[in-house]
């Protein structure tokens, strides 16, 4: 499945069915009256969260939505009949940004969440509801209330509870593919990962979700490489892991290279707990581990744990330190669920 978390789309409402214009006509009734019923109500334009998706890829191929007008009034007061409801489902995560992109209409974060973004016009009157003591016979009626219309974009932000950033070929993708099922991509050339990757971690009988997105290099929020349009899927991350590859010339510069990209983004990406990883060290010696731990540690202000993502040294470490970031799951006491002791381990 391709994945795409930008669209563009247009909505419209039903209008309102029009009332009608009748008079009762029955034998041995002298005076029948207006009895034309009301128009009934437009279909409403609702967006619906739903499990199971996570990319735009439908709303390349279908932009267009129209709800159905509501039918007319008929004569013996009958109101038309209502136009249906068109609800467009939508993956967890989505926004509906104006068409300028400057105002996030709605955002849909949990599970079934429904929102009517367009209401659908009431039905017009129809001539009985005009009769008064002066005018018995009105021949007027309301033609429906107008639809609503809008062309808005969808955004997707991936709700993850934790995010990879780091360099290309930092070994995030690695990383991930060791601790979930996500399956995702691995090459030894750089922006392998073109897209973001999720997976759910179990990990002392706790369960969250990682985001795996394309790496950043300097420039990315000026365009360079492929940009910086994917950290949008981070936002909602409570915690970041921040990978370093031990074999880059400069483990300090690899840091601050990225972080000075999240601080060029924004979205207070920079004021997130972060966990510092140096890894890809099974090629390494403990000497040298040591030294550019203590490198990147001054670089970074923060304990940094040496790890292995394809050998699997240090992931548990990483796991621990993500849990506790993340904090307790929701409706859980705040402790350990299994009782179990956390593992030691001993920053450099």
């Amino acid at each position: 499945m391709h994945f795409l978390d930008q669209a563009k789309i247009f909505v419209r409402s039903g209008a309102g069915g029009p009332g009608a214009v009748s008079f009762r006509r029955e034998k041995f009734i002298e005076y029948g009256g207006p009895n034309g019923g009301n128009g009934g109500k437009g279909g409403d334009i609702i967006f619906e969260a739903v499990a199971g998706l996570n990319t735009l890829i439908d709303f390349r191929y279908t932009q267009h939505f129209r709800a159905p007008r509501g039918h007319g009034g008929a004569g013996s007061n009958m109101t038309g009949a209502g136009g249906e409801d068109l609800v467009i489902k939508v993956p967890i995560g989505t926004q509906i940004l104006s068409e300028d992109k400057e105002e996030v209409l709605a955002d849909f974060t949990e599970v079934g969440q429904r929102e009517v973004f367009l209401r659908g016009g009431d039905g017009g009157r129809g001539n009985a509801s005009y009769k008064t003591s002066t005018n018995r016979t009105p021949r007027q009626h309301g033609t429906g209330w107008p639809y609503q219309e809008a062309w808005v974009w969808l955004r997707l932000k991936l709700l993850a509870d934790a995010g990879l950033v780091g360099l290309p070929n930092a070994g995030k993708s690695t990383f991930i593919n060791a601790v979930t099922n996500a399956q995702a991509k691995v090459g030894a050339y750089a922006f392998t990962t073109t897209r973001p990757q999720l997976g759910v971690v179990s990990h002392k009988h706790r369960e969250f979700v990682v985001a795996d997105i394309p790496g950043l290099i300097e420039g990315a929020a000026e365009g360079a490489g492929i940009g910086d349009r994917f950290l949008g899927h981070i936002e909602r991350c409570q915690v970041l892991l921040h990978l370093v590859d031990a074999n880059d010339t400069d483990v300090a510069e690899s840091y601050r290279i990225v972080r000075n990209e999240l601080e060029a983004y924004g979205a207070g990406l920079t004021d997130k707990p972060v966990v510092v990883g140096l890894n890809k060290i099974d090629m390494l010696d403990d000497e040298l581990i040591e030294a550019l731990s203590a490198e990147l540690a001054e670089a970074s202000g923060a304990d940094v744990i040496p790890l292995s993502a394809a050998a699997g040294t240090g992931v548990d470490w990483v796991l621990d330190r993500l849990i506790e970031a993340i904090g307790p799951a929701k409706g859980a006491p705040v402790s350990d669920a299994d009782g179990e002791e956390p593992i030691e381990w001993s920053p450099v």
